[in-house]
């Protein structure tokens, strides 16, 4: 083919993916000067609030006991420049209307909020930690659940986006969940709530919706679905969100692999899911659900 049937090619191409009726609901419009999110920035984001989570395990190799408080104030500093840029981003795709200055501030006041609470953070992801480590006859030690575990890095990505939905933060917590279930294939919806000493044993291809609540010292293991069982249709036909539709995991409850768990049922405290089942219904506490043996 000759180059000049390459450029009609090209501008046939372009005349098409021009016309507002091939891009309609996909083009994103935004004023100019307003900024996008970066996946670049928002990594090391999350990466800055791990090794400040989790010193000496993540960023720089030489912190000590004595100079930890110089590292952690240079990197907080990172941080809160880094988060206020994505979190204005977050806050200007969402188009309110808002002017920049007005958006900016926002952004300053939930990156501040947001690093204020990196203690409570540090204390909820060490019961995580704990969790993995009680939970798992091969862990060595805690410093190898948090260097190696896909379920920690899943988990405290987790509990960032959490907070800053809580924060009133939109799509930059989606993204940072998504993040982690890209490496671990682990997919936590930042809108569910979670209690301390949570743990995935191997984790891949867990599934915790948005509307879910976990109670404290809760287990799943790989392949664990927690999910809605239907949509209900609003007058048009189409999804109502928002609603609860996702289950309801008490304290202390056990979700072996590859069972799936939908709609807004309850689990019952200390009850026990076995693997490779469905349930549609409440369990009662401490009950213990598994496969029933054929008859022969």
């Amino acid at each position: 083919m000759s180059p000049a049937n390459y450029t009609d090619i090209l501008k046939e191409a372009v005349d098409a993916l021009s016309c507002p009726a091939s891009y309609q609901g996909l083009l994103h419009r935004h004023r100019d000067g307003d900024p996008l999110p970066s996946g670049k920035a928002l990594r090391r984001a999350v990466e800055l609030t791990r090794s400040i989570v989790f010193p000496g395990y993540f960023g720089l190799s030489n912190v000590s006991s004595r100079t930890l408080q110089y590292h952690t104030g240079v990197q907080v500093e990172e941080l809160y420049e880094v988060l206020t840029e994505q979190l204005l981003a977050g806050l200007c795709f969402e188009d309110t209307g808002e002017d920049l200055c007005r958006l900016r501030e926002k952004a300053e006041e939930a990156a501040g909020v947001f690093i204020g609470g990196l203690p409570l953070l540090r204390q909820t992801l060490a019961t995580d930690v704990e969790a993995a480590y009680n939970g798992d006859p091969a862990a060595k030690s805690y410093g190898e659940v948090i260097s190696c575990y896909p379920a920690i890095r899943a988990i405290s990505n987790y509990r960032m986006a959490h907070r800053l939905l809580e924060l009133g933060v939109p799509l930059i917590p989606r993204i940072i969940t998504e993040m982690a279930h890209s490496e671990t294939g682990i997919d936590i919806h930042p809108g569910a709530q979670i209690g301390t000493h949570f743990t995935i044993d191997h984790g891949t291809g867990v599934v915790i919706g948005e509307t879910c609540i976990i109670g404290s010292h809760v287990k799943l293991y790989q392949g664990v679905t927690l999910g809605a069982k239907s949509f209900p249709l609003d007058a048009d036909g189409n999804p109502v969100k928002g609603i609860p539709r996702h289950p309801i995991l008490e304290d202390d409850v056990i979700v072996y692999s590859n069972a799936t768990i939908l709609g807004r049922i309850t689990i019952g405290r200390g009850a026990t899911v076995g693997g490779n089942i469905w349930v549609t219904e409440d369990v009662p506490a401490g009950a213990r659900i598994v496969q029933t043996k054929a008859k022969k």
